[in-house]
């Protein structure tokens, strides 16, 4: 396997011109390749380039609307609600974020709803950009159907992932996005195309069996949450405030069938910017990194994100790094080759 690699900026801009090539709006195609990109840089694989054809498939078979205009309504004094108008999460966020900042700066609390959204990419990338400012921040998305409650014979729940984002004194921020589910979905897909078999407790069979192959998983089969019940009844929380809350579709409310290739689920998201300014102010940013320095010191070795910043550094220097045949797909589907 031959790996290439190319300047952030030149991928990112790559990425804008398949997407606007393939129907959507110059302004859906900047906000969707900036993700993208930040993802293949920060070696966050299963939510890099590999999502290109997924979003593609979405696209051509109609199910999702790239030229979408967000509608943003200002609710009340810290809540903001925005019809994503059957486009994608990104930008309804990026549409809404400077009047969720504000409100946050305001009343030291502000939440944003989106609804009637698709979100196909990774969490953190939504998160981490207000903890730069110094500003706490907490985000749930809910997913198509393939995760199966605890304790439950069939999947009902997506992977549903909950992302959080806090800044530090003296480094970069605190960063997580997990998902509810024992592995993340596009990590179920690379592990199929890599013939890697998933760890024991991951997954189950079409038949409600155990399984550790991938391939089971994927074709009719479901993956389990992580801890047991504890897991199942986070994401039970996340269905509840990125669905329930917001307006928009539980993991199991939309139908796809008549869209042959759709793959970006059709829910809801949720997030909650706090100002610690209103009650520690930078004495938050001390604090954080009080604990850090104390998780250090009892011998945990990473901290959330760390991999991402390390892999981030790396990338500014010596370009993304991809496999040279997804480089020469991407080139492909701009046009450009």
């Amino acid at each position: 396997m031959s790996l290439a690699t190319i300047p952030f900026e030149e991928l990112q801009n790559l990425l804008a011109q398949i997407f606007v090539r393939h129907g959507t709006s110059q302004r859906v195609a900047e906000v969707l390749a900036h993700n993208c990109a930040s993802a293949q840089r920060d070696g966050a694989h299963s939510h890099g380039v590999f999502r290109i054809p997924g979003y593609l498939s979405s696209l051509g078979s109609g199910w999702v609307n790239g030229k979408a205009e967000p509608v943003v309504t200002d609710t009340a004094p810290s809540y903001i609600n925005v019809d994503a108008g059957g486009g994608f999460a990104q930008p309804a966020l990026a549409a809404a974020r400077q009047l969720l900042v504000d409100k946050a700066r305001e009343n030291g609390i502000a939440l944003l709803a989106i609804h009637n959204s698709h979100h196909f990419a990774a969490l953190w990338p939504d998160v981490e950009p207000f903890a730069e400012e110094g500003l706490i921040a907490i985000s749930v998305v809910n997913s198509m159907t393939c995760v199966v409650p605890h304790g439950a014979q069939k999947p009902l729940f997506g992977t549903n992932p909950i992302a959080f984002a806090a800044p530090r004194a003296n480094g970069e921020p605190v960063v997580f996005d997990m998902a509810t589910s024992a592995i993340a979905h596009g990590d179920v897909q690379l592990a199929a195309l890599a013939g890697k078999e998933l760890a024991p407790g991951t997954g189950v069979d079409r038949n409600g069996n155990p399984t550790n192959d991938p391939r089971e998983v994927l074709e009719g089969g479901a993956l389990l949450t992580f801890g047991g019940y504890k897991g199942s009844a986070l994401s039970m929380m996340v269905e509840l405030l990125a669905a329930g809350l917001t307006g928009g579709n539980f993991s199991f409310e939309f139908d796809w069938s008549q869209h042959p290739g759709a793959k970006t689920p059709w829910t809801g998201q949720l997030l909650i910017v706090i100002d610690p300014g209103k009650t520690t102010g930078a004495a938050f940013a001390n604090r954080c990194e009080t604990l850090v320095e104390r998780m250090q010191g009892v011998g945990q070795t990473r901290m959330p994100g760390q991999n991402r910043h390390q892999n981030r550094a790396k990338a500014l220097v010596e370009g993304v790094s991809l496999k040279a045949e997804e480089l020469a797909q991407l080139r492909e589907l701009a046009g450009l080759a």
